[in-house]
C-alpha cells in the first residue's frame, strides 16, 4: 500500500505547486478504483505527502493539512464528442497559450516545456464549435512504463488542463477544483491520440468542465469531468 507520495517539480502546474491532474490520479490510483479527487490547497513539491486510508476514503496530508481528498465515484461521465485528427492539428495551431500562458511551465499544457520533459498538450479552438477545444497529442517514452503502457497520474494530466482552455485565452486564470477521471483503455507511448476539452457550464467563480482522449479513429481511451476554481479579478 501506497503511503506517501512525493509530486517531483518536473509534474508542476504553476510554478512551485503539483500539477492538479498527475496529483489527483496519483491519489486516485491508491484506492484502486474509480475516484473523484478534491484539492484543498496548492500540492507541494519534492516533499513526501502522507497518504492515509480510511475505508473506501484517502486523503493526501502535509504537516498534518489535508491537501486533497479522493472517494469512489463510478457514476456516469459525460465526455467531448471526437474531433478528427486533422482538425484537431488545426486547432492545435489556434491554442490560446501560444499567445499569453498564465503557466507556461505546466507539466500538461506549458508552452515553454520541452518536447519529452512536459506533455505540451496545446488544446485550441475547433472551428464552428462553441467552447470546444483540441489538440493532437504523442505521449513521450520517458512518460510511459517498461511496457510502453502511461501510468495514471500522467493520463490523468493529460484529461487535465484541455478540460479548461475553453474558459482561457481571455486573462482569465483558474485552478484545479475537483477531477472524476476513468481510463477505460490505456493510451502507449507514440501512439497519436486527440485529446478534446469542452466547457460545460459556470456558476460564480467555478467553471465546469469535460475532456476525452480518443485514438484517431475516435475509439475513446479516457474521459474526465472537472470543475475549476478562478482567480485574481
Amino acid at each position: 500500500m501506497v503511503d506517501a507520495i512525493v509530486i517531483e517539480r518536473r509534474f508542476r502546474g504553476p510554478p512551485d505547486s503539483g500539477n492538479g491532474g498527475w496529483t489527483s490520479g496519483a491519489l486516485a490510483s491508491t484506492l484502486g478504483m474509480p475516484a473523484e479527487v478534491t484539492l484543498r490547497r496548492p500540492p507541494p513539491l519534492d516533499v513526501p505527502l502522507e497518504v492515509r486510508r480510511s475505508g473506501d476514503r484517502a486523503v493526501l496530508l502535509h504537516g498534518g493539512e489535508v491537501v486533497a481528498e479522493a472517494v469512489p465515484d463510478d457514476g456516469e461521465l459525460e465526455w467531448p464528442p471526437f474531433v478528427p485528427p486533422e482538425e484537431a492539428a488545426a486547432a492545435t495551431e489556434r491554442y490560446a497559450g501560444h499567445r499569453e500562458h498564465m503557466f507556461p511551465s505546466c507539466f500538461t499544457c506549458g508552452t515553454g516545456r520541452a518536447e519529452g520533459d512536459g506533455l505540451r498538450i496545446f488544446a485550441g479552438p475547433v472551428a464552428g464549435a462553441d467552447r470546444l477545444v483540441a489538440a493532437i497529442w504523442v505521449p513521450s517514452a520517458a512518460d510511459a512504463g517498461a511496457d510502453g503502457l502511461l501510468p495514471a497520474p500522467i493520463v490523468w494530466a493529460a484529461l487535465d488542463c484541455p478540460s479548461v482552455w475553453p474558459w482561457l485565452g481571455d486573462g482569465t486564470v483558474a485552478l484545479l477544483g475537483r477531477m472524476t477521471a476513468r481510463v477505460e483503455r490505456t493510451p502507449t507511448a507514440g501512439a497519436p491520440y486527440v485529446v478534446v476539452g469542452q466547457g460545460t457550464g459556470s456558476e460564480g467563480r467555478k467553471r465546469f468542465g469535460a475532456a476525452a482522449i480518443y485514438g484517431p479513429d475516435g475509439t475513446r481511451h479516457a474521459v474526465s469531468r472537472t470543475t475549476w476554481i478562478t482567480v485574481g479579478g
